[in-house]
């Protein structure tokens, strides 16, 4: 097996780039993958628990959130990337079960080539587009959480970013599942707003997270989208905000309304 980090990067013909995976200068233990030279994921092999992306542990805390510490969850991922989230999930909550779905092949291939998963982890990897796989993904299920990972500026594929989507991925979770939509958009968060608003047409409760700015929708960045199919836990409305990185705003019900109303 290639040492993780190790050998050139690759170029990858399906998504007409270049991919490499470099160790962290500032982080022993963890790499960067990259793609056309822009950083897409990062992962810490060495402390798999350490999340380094702000919008990607707003994600995790909700996780966190979900269940007491160190129980099992089944999850369902929407755009693999690096599975940064995945390996968080097996490595603080052993024994959870999880799919993932990924579009390119040659990418995942080439992340799990040089970050191989740890020994342990459960998860199924299915191929192809997120929407029309949900229904091989559905064989793990029913998913305590969703996470859809792949909108990125303000384009997003029309097919995923509809209500009929949403009450697709809606049906795979179990009785007080969560999905959680990590969106990246620029001002003035055109997708954000879309996509909250179609979120609102089929989940009980909705709300977002992130840095207080963001909200004023004068700023690029991300906002993670939460869906849930039960009533929200009051504990939440602190204790999300309290986990961070900081600042970190949680934004729901009528204070959602500019953005999503």
């Amino acid at each position: 097996m290639t040492p993780a980090g190790a050998g050139p990067g690759r170029y990858l013909r399906g998504i007409g780039a270049h991919a490499s995976v470099e160790p962290d200068p500032l982080v022993p233990g963890a790499y960067v993958l990259s793609i056309g030279g822009a950083e897409q994921s990062h992962v810490d092999l060495a402390r798999p628990g350490h999340v380094f992306y702000a919008y990607l542990r707003r994600i995790a805390n909700v996780v966190d959130a979900m269940a007491p510490a160190g129980a099992p969850l089944r999850a369902l991922h929407l755009g693999a990337g690096a599975l940064t989230l995945a390996r968080y999930v097996a490595a603080t909550r052993p024994g959870s079960v999880q799919a993932a779905v990924e579009l390119e092949r040659e990418l995942l291939d080439f992340v799990l080539e040089r970050l191989p998963l740890a020994p342990g982890t459960d998860l199924s990897i299915h191929l192809g587009d997120a929407r029309w796989q949900l229904p091989e993904a559905a064989a793990r299920g029913p998913f305590d959480v969703i996470v859809l990972d792949i909108f990125s500026g303000p384009e997003a594929p029309a097919h995923l970013a509809e209500p009929a989507f949403y009450a697709e991925a809606a049906e795979l979770l179990a009785p007080g599942g969560v999905l959680l939509v990590n969106i990246g958009d620029d001002p003035p968060l055109t997708l954000v707003r879309s996509q909250l608003g179609a979120m609102r047409t089929v989940f009980r409760e909705v709300a977002a997270l992130s840095e207080p700015e963001m909200f004023t929708a004068r700023f690029p960045g991300n906002i993670v989208a939460i869906g849930l199919t039960g009533a929200w836990p009051e504990s939440w409305s602190a204790g999300l905000p309290a986990a961070g990185p900081q600042p970190t705003r949680l934004v729901r019900g009528v204070d959602l309304d500019p953005l999503a109303g």
